[in-house]
């Protein structure tokens, strides 16, 4: 017995030694490859070599600006962004000593390649033959997925340092270098500090060892919890906004984001899985190929293994690796199988190390510029043409303008144009009125020509509707039927006009813009001042610069009353939600404080009153109009919410709004003194987390309960809302659906006998209809956008639209609230006009039909309003930000506590 214990510690000895050993291995990354001894290495910097620690963003930035400093010849450095938490972004540019002394001439060689407007065919062809192809490489946009950094840094190492090596001496021969270490610096020192807090004696190679395992909410977000992965689209953060401006400044020909993926799976690269984007040009296509041809011959020289096309689709254009095949680039994702530490035990047993991830990413790093190098021409060429096929395109389709007429929701409607102009398509702002397409617009409308090089990325983002190929739908519909998950990887619909709910008319004719201004990010739009109030200031409704405007003014002690019903004064009628700033309730430098006001809002308009006299609708003293109140706003925090709802419920509040929010655990929210607060928001809950069922103690719900009926506001958000609809918790009176089953199916099978009687099967349809529970959830949904409608007579619809669009996701489907118990304040659409974009499986499209998206409930002083989506989801639902809004300002001077 003693001699098996023995056999045995010797042997798990050994296996801790080779364990070790394949984690602190030294042998080359790039074998064969001699280095130069002037170029700094990783030892003599950081302390370790490479793959052998996890490289923080302090060591990052450190090791780059040792090489920057060693070689200013071949390597230059530029910031590009700081992340909420204060850490610089950068990227590096590497070439030889001839492309990087003429940085300058070949940003402006590739600028004139991008407007085939100013440079004809044959000017092009004279640019292209002395122009290095580009590349960038972009590491860690998830924070958590770690082994990217550390590539980024050994390939810079390697490009550098080389000699003699023909793949790196084409490389730097024909090709810029572009590397950008860090996409999401927050995130990965959240998991770098962790990590390094639950190390032990040595590296642990259990999944289920606490260094692999990361807190709420782990590294894969930033500071206000985004995925900054599917930040490209509305450009939230300022990680995304400052990337994209240094892309534009570039636009390089392949770009590639490197991922991590579960730890049991191999590496992925291009070409990606179908659905394509049909937006997408078929060169752009084969191109994938080609990269994915020659990273396959590395990884093969290696002994290496990939897949490619099974998964991360190549439709949705809000990632890092689909945006830039909109300007025209070869954009692709690159994923490696996560060690999440020094190593990891895969269920098969073999050993992940976190050396091994790094060098497959710098393998691939390197074989991804050298098919560019190789390739410069032919790449540059193909850019060329993109942007020239899109002007051609744009000038002679069906659809050759977008117009944004000037509308209720200004405010909305300049963001839109702005984002736009950001993304680097041109917008015109006229100042005066014009006619196009049998239509007359005012000043303030906005033009977006569609013959640019930009009008494949404005389709894409502008357009109603982007269809998938239909085979694919047949195909995913086929797997639902079987039982199967569907294979669409993210929102089949994401039209900024639908998600923002701002109008934009298509217009057949080419819009002449001479005589309009060009908007840009920075435009100030001048506004018109109000005069001298003798009696008020009113800000009409409608416009989301009204909500910050209230925001801002409730934060600053100024009295604000608001009316939720429209009401008319001096033959003007002003929209329910119009904010009413009296003098007399107010300081004396009231009308400077109205001038700051509109200055910083971009030219909002507000309006001075002499006298109160209201010919329709609410009077000023009348009590629907009511006096608003600065709330106190709390923000349920930590596990078991979702990771990212918390931090878009934050980010919409505090920083497109202005008001502050204070995060509570919600572990502690039993003994949290409650009544310091007005509002509590429970935002989205994870599943895998057990929700707020798992989360919340009996303790905690009386608590709640006890905080809402002295009137307190609790605001729920999806699957908050599913907990809160629970008949044991009792909050809301509304209940989740099953999804309906035909009525001429028959009943599946009873396992709660022991024996069943005989039945007869005659057809597939039967056989189908048996193999389903009857009570099962709806089919769940990827994503679409559907159509909601208004109650105007509410309160909380005080400047909303009458009819919003809302991002449904998931199986949720509600049954309305009785009207004896509280009011459904938005409910989606008939089945004739619910769906706007994307799509919506047949199954689930009828049942959706006049179901709640927004619902109160009175108890006692307070109440609970339930949203049965996300509103804030990614913050880019921007058309939902008023009702949310109102949720979280209006809400408690409609209750008991602050009334």
């Amino acid at each position: 017995m003693r001699l098996i214990v023995v056999l045995i510690l010797a042997f798990n000895c050994c296996q801790q030694l080779s364990a070790q050993q394949q984690v602190f291995d030294l042998s080359p990354l790039w074998p064969g490859t001699e280095y130069r001894e002037d170029t700094p290495d990783y030892v003599s910097v950081v302390g370790y070599p490479p793959g052998h620690q996890i490289s923080s963003h302090a060591q990052i930035r450190q090791y780059f600006d040792a090489l920057a400093n060693a070689h200013p010849e071949r390597i230059q450095l530029f910031p590009y962004a700081t992340s909420w938490e204060g850490r610089e972004l950068f990227y590096v540019v590497i070439g030889n000593r001839d492309n990087i002394s003429h940085l300058a001439a070949i940003r402006n060689n590739i600028q004139q390649l991008a407007d085939p407007r100013e440079t004809p065919a044959s000017e092009a062809s004279d640019l292209i033959s002395m122009t290095p192809g580009t590349v960038w490489l972009s590491y860690a946009v998830h924070g958590n997925e770690i082994s990217t950094s550390d590539a980024a840094m050994f390939t810079a190492y390697h490009l550098l340092a080389a000699e003699n090596d023909p793949v790196v001496d084409s490389i730097l021969a024909n090709t810029l270098v572009f590397i950008d270490p860090l996409q999401n610096p927050d995130g990965r020192d959240r998991f770098v500090n962790g990590f390094r807090q639950a190390r032990g004696l040595v590296p642990d190679t259990s999944r289920f060892a606490v260094e692999h395992d990361e807190a709420w909410p782990s590294g894969r977000v930033n500071h206000y919890l985004f995925d900054l992965n599917r930040d490209w689209l509305a450009l939230t953060q300022p990680e995304t906004r400052g990337r994209v401006a240094a892309i534009r400044q570039w636009y390089p020909l392949a770009f590639v984001d490197a991922h991590e993926m579960g730890s049991d799976s191999t590496y992925f690269f291009a070409p990606e899985a179908v659905p394509y984007n049909p937006h997408l040009a078929q060169d752009q296509r084969d191109n994938l190929t080609l990269f994915g041809r020659n990273n396959a011959k590395w990884f093969d020289r290696y002994g290496f293994e990939y897949f490619t096309r099974e998964v991360f689709d190549a439709f949705y254009p809000g990632y890092g690796a689909s945006w830039p095949s909109y300007y025209g680039g070869i954009a692709m994702t690159y994923e490696q199988a996560s060690p999440r530490g020094l190593a990891v035990r895969r269920a098969n047993g073999s050993l992940l190390t976190y050396r091994e991830a790094v060098r497959h990413h710098f393998v691939s790093s390197v074989a991804t510029a050298e098919t560019v190098a190789v390739n410069r021409q032919k790449l540059l060429e193909d850019f060329y043409d993109y942007r020239r096929s899109a002007i051609a395109e744009g000038s002679r389709g069906d659809l050759r303008s977008f117009i944004i007429p000037a509308q209720a929701d200004q405010g909305g409607a300049q963001h839109l144009g702005r984002l736009m102009a950001e993304h680097g398509a041109e917008v015109w702002l006229s100042s005066s009125e014009f006619s196009a397409c049998g239509t007359d617009y005012s000043a303030g409308s906005m033009v977006i020509p569609l013959a640019q090089p930009a009008k494949r990325l404005l389709r894409t983002m502008l357009d109603r509707q982007v269809d998938i190929d239909p085979a694919y739908i047949t195909e995913q519909q086929r797997r639902l039927d079987k039982g199967l998950a569907h294979q669409i990887y993210d929102v089949t619909a994401w039209s900024l006009p639908l998600m923002f709910n701002i109008q934009i008319d298509e217009c057949g004719q080419n819009v002449a813009t001479d005589s309009m201004q060009q908007l840009n990010t920075d435009t100030v739009i001048t506004p018109s001042q109000p005069g001298v109030a003798q009696l008020a200031y009113i800000i009409p409704g409608g416009d989301r610069r009204t909500t910050e405007a209230l925001s801002l003014l409730l934060r600053a002690g100024i009295k604000v009353k608001s009316s939720h019903q429209p009401f008319t004064h001096a033959g003007r009628e002003y929209p329910s939600g119009s904010l009413i700033v009296q003098l007399a309730d107010n300081p004396d430098n009231l009308r400077q404080v109205m001038l700051d006001l509109q200055a910083e809002l971009n030219g909002m308009e507000i309006v001075a009153l002499n006298d109160s006299w209201v010919t329709n609708g609410p009077s000023f003293g009348s009590f629907q109009t009511a006096s608003l109140t600065a709330p106190n706003v709390a923000l349920a925090w930590d596990s078991p919410s979702d990771v990212y709802s918390p931090g878009a419920v934050r980010f919409v509040i505090e920083r497109q709004f202005g008001y502050p929010v204070t995060p509570i655990r919600i572990s502690t929210l039993g003994r949290t003194q409650l009544d310091d607060f007005d509002v509590l928001i429970l935002p989205d809950s994870s599943a895998f987390l057990g929700g707020y069922s798992a989360g919340l103690s009996d303790a905690a719900l009386g608590a709640v309960k006890g905080w809402i009926e002295r009137g307190g506001v609790l605001i729920t958000l999806a699957d908050a809302t599913t907990w809160a609809a629970d008949k044991d918790v009792g909050l809301l009176s509304i209940r989740r659906e099953f999804q309906v089953r035909d009525e001429d199916a028959g009943q599946s099978v009873d396992l709660s006998a022991d024996t069943l009687p005989g039945r007869l099967i005659e057809q597939d349809s039967d056989f189908q209809q048996l193999l389903f529970a009857d009570e099962h959830p709806p089919v769940d949904n990827p994503g679409a956008l559907v159509k909601a409608v208004v109650d105007p007579d509410h309160w909380l619809s005080a400047g909303v639209a009458a009819e919003l669009n809302v991002l449904v996701r998931g199986q949720r489907i509600f049954s309305p609230i009785p009207q004896n118990a509280g009011t459904n304040v938005v409910r989606f659409a008939n089945a004739d006009d619910l769906l706007q974009s994307g799509h919506l499986w047949p199954e689930v499209l009828p049942q959706l039909a006049y179901k709640p998206f927004v619902v109160t409930q009175p108890r006692r002083r307070g109440m609970v309003i339930g949203f049965t989506e996300d509103p804030t989801v990614r913050a880019y639902l921007n058309g939902l930000n008023t009702i949310f809004m109102n949720a979280v300002l209006r809400a408690p001077s409609y209750s008991g506590k602050l009334r």
